[in-house]
C-alpha cells in the first residue's frame, strides 16, 4: 500500500504499485479511479505508474473536429495548400497546420496562376455558402414576425418616428411632423403606419433630398413608386452641394437620395407623437425596475 505523500512525496515499492496500477487500468479505470483506490495523488507518479498502458475506452472523449482532421490531412495528401484546406473546410489556418504538419509538404502541382484561381474559388464558394445562411436567418427572422397587428405597427411606428423623424426642442418648438428616410421599407411602414391613424394622405407633402449630380428625374419615378404616388406631387427637390475634399460612396443606379415626407397641419400629431414615446419610456423603465 502506497504511503500518503504529504510528508516525504515518495513511495516505497515502485514496481508493486505498477504492477497494481496495470492491472486496475487493464481492467477498464480510469486515472481517478486508479488514483482513489491506490491513495496516490501525485500525477506525475500516477502517469509514470500506467505508462505505455492505453486508457480504456469509455474515458476518452469524442472530439467534434475529427472528421475535420481527417479531411484536411486527405487533403493535405493530395497536395492542397493550408490556405486551400482552410477555405474549403472553414477552420482557421493555425489549425490546419496543427493536423498536417508531420505529413510531407506536397510538390507544387499548380502554377502560381492555377493556385490562385483555385483559391478564389474556394473563396467563392466559402462566400456563397455564406450568403446562404445568412438569407436563410432573415427567411427565419421574418417568419417570427408573422402578421403585424394593429397595437403593433402603432408601437413600431412612434419608435420609427422618433428615432428618424424631426424633433421639437425646448429652445425651439417646431410642432410638425417632418419624416425623412432613403430606405424604402421604412418610408412604406411610416406610410402604413399614418394610414393607421387615420392621416389623410392628402395632408402629406412628399420632397425628394439628393445630391446635385444624381439622376433627379429617375430619383423622383423610384420615390413615386414606392409611395404610391403620381411624380407630380413632389415639391422642388434640395440638392446637396459637392464637397470636392470628399469621396461620395452614395453613387450609380442604387442611390435614390432620400423622401421627405412631411403633414400638413400635423401640431396636434406631433404631440401626440411625443406623448406616446413617453409612454413607451416610462413603460420601458418600469420594466427596468
Amino acid at each position: 500500500m502506497a504511503h500518503s505523500p504529504g510528508n516525504s512525496g515518495r513511495y516505497a515499492d515502485f514496481d508493486t504499485l505498477r504492477e497494481r496500477a496495470v492491472a486496475l487500468r487493464r481492467a477498464g479505470l480510469s486515472l481517478r479511479q486508479i488514483r482513489d483506490e491506490l491513495k496516490v495523488f501525485n500525477n506525475d507518479l500516477l502517469n509514470r505508474l500506467v505508462h505505455g498502458e492505453p486508457p480504456p475506452e469509455w474515458t476518452k472523449r469524442p472530439n467534434a473536429k475529427d472528421d475535420l482532421r481527417e479531411r484536411a490531412r486527405e487533403l493535405r495528401l493530395q497536395g492542397w495548400t493550408y490556405d486551400r484546406i482552410q477555405l474549403e473546410l472553414g477552420c482557421s489556418r493555425s489549425s490546419v497546420s496543427l493536423w498536417v504538419r508531420d505529413l510531407p509538404r506536397p510538390e507544387r502541382r499548380y502554377t502560381p496562376e492555377e493556385q490562385q484561381a483555385l483559391m478564389q474559388e474556394g473563396l467563392a464558394r466559402h462566400r456563397a455558402a455564406e450568403r446562404e445562411k445568412r438569407e436563410e436567418s432573415k427567411s427565419s427572422a421574418v417568419r417570427d414576425v408573422a402578421e403585424l397587428t394593429d397595437r403593433e405597427l402603432f408601437v413600431a411606428g412612434v419608435a420609427l418616428y422618433w428615432a428618424e423623424g424631426a424633433k421639437s426642442k425646448p429652445y425651439d418648438r417646431r410642432e410638425r411632423a417632418v419624416f425623412v428616410n432613403s430606405d424604402p421599407g421604412v418610408i412604406k411602414t411610416y406610410l402604413a403606419w399614418l394610414d393607421l391613424l387615420d392621416v389623410d394622405r392628402e395632408r402629406l407633402g412628399y420632397r425628394v433630398l439628393i445630391h446635385e449630380s444624381a439622376d433627379i428625374p429617375a430619383a423622383h419615378r423610384f420615390w413615386a413608386e414606392v409611395a404610391g404616388v403620381d411624380v407630380a406631387v413632389f415639391a422642388k427637390p434640395t440638392l446637396k452641394k459637392h464637397n470636392p475634399r470628399t469621396v461620395r460612396k452614395n453613387t450609380g443606379e442604387g442611390y435614390h437620395g432620400c423622401l421627405v415626407v412631411t403633414v400638413a397641419r400635423s401640431g396636434h400629431l406631433y404631440n401626440r407623437i411625443e406623448g406616446w414615446w413617453g409612454g413607451i419610456v416610462t413603460q420601458a423603465q418600469a420594466r427596468l425596475g
